[in-house]
């Protein structure tokens, strides 16, 4: 078993070679990016080494060996960067102990070589993270103020998750889930906030967190990190956000739809293109701004954003502009194609309140079309039934619902585990919706087929790649004609 000396959990002297177990994650696999970019020798272990994050990396030329074993480290790197992945019990990590390498977690590693001498920006909260990032980082850009940034999806504007730029800013995606076999507490924690958005509080990750109480105290830890001269921009509509943000040791601006706070949305009206929406500033109005994305949840994403910009020191004009020049973050509402008018889209919501608030947003940018919803739970919570009843009211703004049964979690007893099936029932029998569970994507494909029509759109829910259903779906469209 790997017992790491503590002593070892920092960079070293001199850092050339690194190496990173686990590399081929969304967020290792761009930390490889930025540390090859800043003119390290990098290097990477992985169990499972495949496309889109292989491709990626060998289009980097960073060599990659496939499983984890001791010889990984030989000759041996001057840092190693454990991934989240890794255990205890990996024969990588247990050979890391052996050689007495220093070693760094990634959150550790990403403040250390990249965050500390930039003004950081995390976004944290239970949804809309890689969205508000995304906006966040999008528009410093095109602000010109060249920012850096680290993102757990792709933004279009730059095709990438990361970015090494010039500018004073750094905009981290704030994850609270646990940093390493050797750190169990939230990755955010290593950020060194600056400047925080705390976008919402709920239960999720209910594989590593017993109660919301036990998110609390992390989002309280995080909270205290900030400095007497830094700044929170907080959703005051949230009960738990303003709990954990009370003894904050900084100014916290509020922003929702409550009158009275710092930053109060007015009514959000669909564009052609998005959404077009008023911003009212301590209670008098301030400004009218456009975004292209739709839902009243991206408008709130936008509105913390725009109090985030104003801080900076951003004018109307440059704000307007980021917003409205927003081209997207994949997987996030994202059209994938449109065959025989039926609209394909990928989505990555899979929190109950995350799939009522994107089924809410796509029945406003595609009004009198009949909104189908494919489904698939995937993660831990998802596939617990933790969420089961939560899941009944979630989706109301669909018209006809596609249920993938979960591949059961081992580990759990029966009961434990959430049912497509119970939730099929359920959504018919209380929220009177046509609703079904099908055991695997061929069987939700072969239904799909025999249910679209021209003027429907599509939803696939999921935070996995749900077996190529997207291209697989419009293929099918595509020869049905």
């Amino acid at each position: 078993m790997s017992l790491l000396d503590k002593d070892l959990n920092r960079p070293g002297q001199k850092v050339e070679h690194i190496h990173l177990m686990g590399i081929c994650g969304t967020g290792m696999a761009a930390l490889a990016g930025m540390l090859q970019q800043a003119g390290y020798r990098v290097s990477g272990s992985d169990s499972q080494v495949y496309p889109p994050m292989s491709d990626f990396l060998a289009s980097l030329h960073i060599p990659v060996a496939s499983g984890y074993q001791a010889a990984n480290l030989q000759p041996a790197p001057d840092l190693v960067v454990v991934g989240n992945v890794i255990t205890r019990h990996n024969p990588e990590a247990i050979a890391l102990a052996e050689l007495r390498l220093p070693y760094l977690s990634f959150p550790q590693a990403l403040a250390h070589f990249f965050i500390a001498d930039r003004t950081s920006i995390v976004v944290t909260g239970t949804h809309g993270k890689t969205t508000t990032c995304s906006l966040l980082a999008s528009a410093l850009h095109q602000a010109g103020t060249d920012p850096s940034f680290m993102i757990g999806g792709i933004v279009r504007r730059f095709d990438s998750n990361f970015r090494l730029g010039s500018g004073p800013c750094f905009v981290a995606e704030g994850d609270e889930y646990d940093t390493a076999f050797f750190d169990k507490e939230s990755k955010f924690l290593h950020y060194r906030p600056k400047i925080a958005i705390i976008t919402s509080l709920e239960f999720d990750h209910a594989d590593i967190f017993a109660d919301l109480e036990a998110i609390k105290r992390m989002f309280r830890k995080f909270v205290a990190l900030l400095p007497a001269d830094g700044l929170i921009v907080a959703n005051g509509d949230d009960a738990n956000v303003l709990e954990v943000v009370s003894g904050a040791p900084c100014p916290v601006q509020f922003y929702g739809t409550t009158p009275g706070l710092a930053w109060t949305l007015g009514a959000p009206t669909a564009t052609a293109g998005g959404s077009r929406f008023a911003i009212i500033r301590n209670g008098s109005p301030w400004e009218t701004m456009e975004v292209s994305l739709s839902g009243r949840h991206n408008c709130l994403n936008s509105l913390a954003v725009t109090a985030v910009l104003h801080h900076l020191g951003l004018d109307k004009a440059d704000i307007g502009q980021g917003l409205a020049g927003f081209a997207g973050v994949k997987r996030r509402q994202e059209v994938r194609g449109i065959e025989g008018d039926v609209v394909v889209i990928d989505d990555f919501a899979h929190h109950p309140t995350a799939v009522r608030e994107t089924l809410a947003g796509l029945k406003t940018a595609w009004p009198g079309r009949r909104l189908v919803v494919v489904f698939e739970p995937r993660t831990n919570s998802s596939r617990r039934a933790v969420f089961q009843r939560d899941y009944v009211t979630a989706f109301d703004k669909a018209d006809l619902v596609l249920l993938r049964e979960p591949l059961p979690l081992a580990a759990l007893a029966p009961e434990e585990r959430f049912s497509s099936a119970r939730l099929a029932d359920d959504l018919r029998t209380e929220r009177n919706l046509p609703a079904e569970a099908l055991a695997d994507t061929d069987a939700i494909l072969a239904r799909l087929d025999s249910l679209l029509r021209p003027g429907d759109v599509v939803a696939i829910l999921s935070n996995g790649g749900f077996d190529n259903i997207h291209p697989r779906l419009l293929e099918q469209l595509r020869k049905r004609g």
